[in-house]
Order: C-alpha cells, then structure tokens, then sequence
C-alpha cells in the first residue's frame, strides 16, 4: 500500500515517525509536534484542504447513519452507565418539550475526549494535570471538537469478513486480537489506500452482537468477565495507527482494543498499581493513544449498514462527518456520525 500524503500540514511541519517519538518528551507523544497549549490532537490533520478533497467523495449523496440510538446498549454491558430516563412535558394541548435523566454521555455510540484519560506519572495530554480537570472547565473538553467538528475522508476495513473469508472467523464471546498485518491484509483485500488526516472505522461485529445476542442477564453476566474483540494492546498498533496519522480511528466495540490485554504486553506501565474501583488501563491503548498522541477516539460506531453498502459497491471510502455536542467539560459525546457516499 502507498500511505499518501498532503504536501503541507496544517503547521507546516514534517511529519514524524512513531520511532521518531521515541525521543520525545515524554517518549512516544506528540505534545510538542502539535504544541504544549494545543488541544485539538490529531483532529489537527483535517485542514481545510483535507476537508475539500473529502467532499470529492460524494458521488450519489447516499447517506448511512453510523449512531446507535442512545438507549440501544441499555444496560450498558460495561455495567458502569445506567438506562437514561426520557421525559416528555406539555403545557397545553398543542406542545410538547422534554428532558432526559441519568444521560451517559458514552452509553451508545461515542467519541472520546482529551481528558477521558491520563497517563500516569506524565498527565493528561500536553502535560495537563488531574486538577485542571474541572466539571465546567474548558480543559481539553468535548467542545473543542464540536466547534471544529469532525469532517473528512473516512474509510472501512471490514476486519470481520476479511477474517473470515480466510478461514479465522472472530469468535464474539472471546478474545480476537486484530493485528497489524490482519489491518493490512484487509485494506489489500478491499482495494484501500490511506491518506494523512483518514478518519479509519473498522468493524469486527462485536456491537451487533452485544444488540442481538445478549440479554440483560447475558449483559449482567459480561461484565463481570469482560472478553471483546479489538485491537492488539501492542507498540506495533500504536505505531501503525501513528504511522498512518489518522485524524480518529473508531470501532464497533467498547473500547477499539481487544479486551481483557495480555498481561505484560509492550505498552504496560511497570510498577503501576490497580485501582481500586473501574477498569484498568493499564495495558491498553487508550492511554498511549489519548494523552500522549492526543488520537481522536470512537467506540461502539453502528458499521454493518455501511459495510453491507461498501460490499456491494466496492467503494470502502465516503465523506464523513461527526459533530459532538457542544460541552464545554465533556469527557465524551454521542458522535452524531454519518457517512455520505
């Protein structure tokens, strides 16, 4: 594959290498390639030209929608985000408004923000500290994505089929840990090139069968013995993401990495105690990818319409457009995604 890029970025620089990070301070960030005071990340690779050559892509206008509704995932398999509450009022016979309770901002499809995770010993991205991170504060909040939005190329690797047309069909109630050469071998097999500022969506089915194939008790169940499908917890992914500069990478899971890790992989932190309450990151890709590459992240994207669609046409890039909401503090957002063909 040929990884094209754009003759200028959006500050002129050159772009480095996940190797060349590793000189950086603190090693493999990106804190001082966008600037210490930027809180954008990697929405920074879509620039206005980026945008336009995306909008090149739009040859029917056919739109898919790429969100679960907001109480799809009700209960939450994660355990940790209650149903929200949908409440209508009306103050005549000819009106109606209405309010939601308990609204978890990351209980169906979702981007992350900057401050949903830190990295221990260095902080939140560009340094930031845990008390900069305030309720109502600006600090690296959702909104800072909602005022840019989230506009470009996207493109599909449609890891599921690809896995099993080789004969490794990913089991949904184990672990599949998706590699790589597995990333590779699938955009080869679907005719897809990436260019700087891609927003990448890789399916591995694992959200349409959270939606059809588990119950409450069944969800009640999974997360005391959480197993999903995703990526490799691994350097080599953290560089290949990297290496690709992709603006967002999203997936239909819960957290675009393979669940439990392997212990003791090459991106645990030595010495690190578990914390007493919540999932452990540690081990993970959200914290070499959030704070330190400030990489845009999406979980739990509807992708099966889109990839019956890119099937049947056998064009696995679209114009995609995410807008979160507009919150200023927020640790995440429903993406408000779709993509247009």
């Amino acid at each position: 594959m040929v990884l094209e890029q754009p003759e200028e970025l959006w500050n002129g620089k050159q772009l480095p290498s996940y190797e060349d990070l590793a000189t950086a301070n603190p090693p493999g960030s990106a804190w001082d390639y966008f600037g210490r005071e930027d809180e954008l990340g990697t929405i920074n690779f879509l620039t206005p030209e980026t945008r336009k050559r995306a909008a090149g892509l739009i040859r029917s206008g056919r739109t898919i929608n790429l969100d679960y509704t907001l109480s799809e995932f009700d209960p939450f398999p994660s355990g940790t985000r209650p149903p929200n509450q949908h409440h209508l009022f009306s103050n005549n016979p000819w009106h109606f408004d209405d309010w939601l309770d308990s609204f978890y901002l990351q209980g169906t499809t979702q981007i992350d923000a900057l401050r949903h995770i830190g990295y221990p010993g260095e902080g939140w991205y560009g340094g930031r500290t845990r008390e900069s991170i305030q309720t109502d504060g600006p600090t690296l909040g959702i909104q800072r994505w909602a005022e840019t939005g989230i506009v470009g190329r996207g493109v599909l690797l449609d890891v599921e089929k690809y896995l099993a047309s080789v004969g490794r069909p990913i089991d949904q109630s184990t672990v599949t840990e998706i590699t790589p050469e597995d990333l590779d071998a699938t955009a080869e097999a679907q005719g897809v090139h990436f260019e700087t500022g891609d927003i990448l969506l890789f399916r591995t089915g694992w959200a349409e069968y959270c939606r059809s194939h588990m119950n409450e008790d069944a969800r009640r169940v999974f997360k005391s013995g959480m197993k999903v499908p995703g990526l490799a917890s691994t350097r080599a992914i953290v560089a290949w993401i990297w290496d690709h500069h992709f603006s967002l990478v999203a997936a239909d899971n819960l957290g675009i990495e393979a669940f439990p890790y392997t212990p003791d992989n090459d991106v645990t932190q030595r010495g690190q105690a578990k914390p007493e309450k919540g999932v452990d990151h540690n081990g993970g890709l959200h914290r070499p990818l959030l704070p330190l590459l400030g990489l845009a992240m999406g979980e739990m994207f509807a992708l099966d319409e889109l990839a019956r669609d890119c099937a049947t046409d056998g064009v696995y890039e679209f114009f995609f457009t995410a807008k979160p909401l507009n919150l200023v503090g927020g640790v995440g957002s429903p993406a408000n995604a779709m993509a247009i063909k």
